[in-house]
């Protein structure tokens, strides 16, 4: 009915279930094509999350506005979006792999692969800057849809709850997870931090929310791409930006802090786990190492730099708060690991100190994660810019 395929084509073709959060349908169709189809699972009371509502509105903000069609490259190829029953069906990219998986099977991290996501981002933080009229068609809810409010404010949300611990906490994770809570009331510096950070929070563009390298897509063959003429074009085969549900109007900082943040946890989840070493000492010895993916993380903000430099000259300081973003996406993602996982180790410990340092500290930081000092970071990223 929706003419995505033939009926001639159902009996040559296959239908695979993918395990996921949402019940995901893998269809093979003659000719080599491909379509996922995602539906958002029901509660008890026959109702979903709304999360397939961010798929709709990036699709529909780009549909809307010709002066955004340059983003169309890097979003996944939606192709339908049923509002009654939560259904998306879009093109599988088949000819891409996940980004966490590649730089698990491969261990190395090509500096270029940094570079693209840096220009990718950029791209939408820029072009969405301070445009109103985005906002407002952002803002709608699909046609038949209830209304459903996606805040930006996760921060506030997940302050809060640290630092009023309910009773409820001690019957919902084991005893050995409650030493997070010691170790974050511990220090009242980082709480001051985090309540600071929420006051700087500047909701003026477009923001993916949930970036992370497991919702980046590498092309197969980016290699090739780099190697052809046009640089741009090369960009926007190589990477991809999926699972946009908790895209919303947030502050650029928070998703360039948390992409970094995921980088950072490729070092601190290999680092060597032994009760006679030192944080210090065992972080120095883990199977990657924090030099192997500095050069990425200097690659990624220098081409982000590069292609805004409008942030810059706005706020001077964004570095320093793109440092405290990404500490606290270290420790959202402690959090998330004792909700889901009920369990705060040694790995949990050493995040939690990173993340105090970034947090506190983020000027000191910049030499430690990039490897050189703020002043080189902008005078190459001046010199890529001319």
């Amino acid at each position: 009915e929706l003419d995505l395929c033939h009926n001639e084509d159902r009996t040559n073709s296959q239908i695979e279930l993918k395990p996921a959060k949402n019940y995901n349908l893998l269809v093979s169709l003659p000719n080599d094509r491909k379509l996922l189809v995602k539906q958002e699972r029901f509660n008890q009371k026959g109702e979903t999350a709304g999360e397939f509502f961010g798929e709709w509105r990036i699709q529909e903000l780009t549909r809307q506005f010709r002066e955004l069609n340059s983003l169309r490259p890097w979003l996944p190829e939606m192709l339908h979006f049923d509002v009654d029953n939560s259904i998306l069906v879009c093109n599988y990219l088949d000819n891409y792999c996940d980004l966490a998986h590649f730089y698990r099977e491969e261990k190395v991290f090509p500096p270029e692969i940094a570079s693209a996501i840096g220009s990718m981002l950029a791209q939408f933080h820029r072009l969405t800057l301070d445009r109103q009229d985005y906002l407002e068609i952002f803002s709608q809810t699909p046609q038949g849809a209830s209304p459903r409010k996606v805040t930006n404010y996760s921060i506030l949300n997940l302050a809060r709850r640290l630092e009023k611990i309910k009773p409820e906490v001690f019957g919902e994770i084991p005893q050995d997870a409650l030493r997070f809570y010691k170790l974050y009331q511990r220090y009242d510096s980082l709480g001051r931090a985090i309540s600071e950070l929420a006051n700087a929070f500047e909701p003026c563009c477009l923001v993916h929310n949930d970036l992370k390298i497991n919702n980046i897509l590498l092309s197969l063959n980016w290699s090739q791409d780099f190697s052809t003429t046009s640089v741009e074009h090369s960009n926007q085969n190589v990477v991809r930006l999926i699972d946009w549900e908790r895209c919303s109007w947030g502050d650029p900082a928070l998703d360039l802090g948390k992409i970094l943040a995921s980088y950072l946890r490729i070092w601190l989840c290999s680092f060597m786990s032994n009760k006679n070493l030192s944080i210090e000492e065992s972080l120095s010895l883990a199977e990657v190492p924090l030099t192997s993916i500095q050069p990425s993380i200097a690659a990624l903000v220098t081409a982000y730099l590069t292609a805004f430099p409008e942030i810059w000259e706005r706020r001077p300081d964004y570095l320093n708060q793109v440092l405290q973003w990404t500490g606290f996406g270290l420790i959202h993602s402690i959090h998330a690991m004792i909700q889901h996982q009920k369990f705060f180790g040694n790995l949990g410990i050493c995040q939690l100190q990173v993340a105090k340092t970034l947090l506190c500290r983020p000027q000191a930081s910049i030499p430690t994660i990039f490897g050189m000092q703020a002043s080189q970071l902008i005078k190459t990223s001046k010199i890529a810019r001319t």
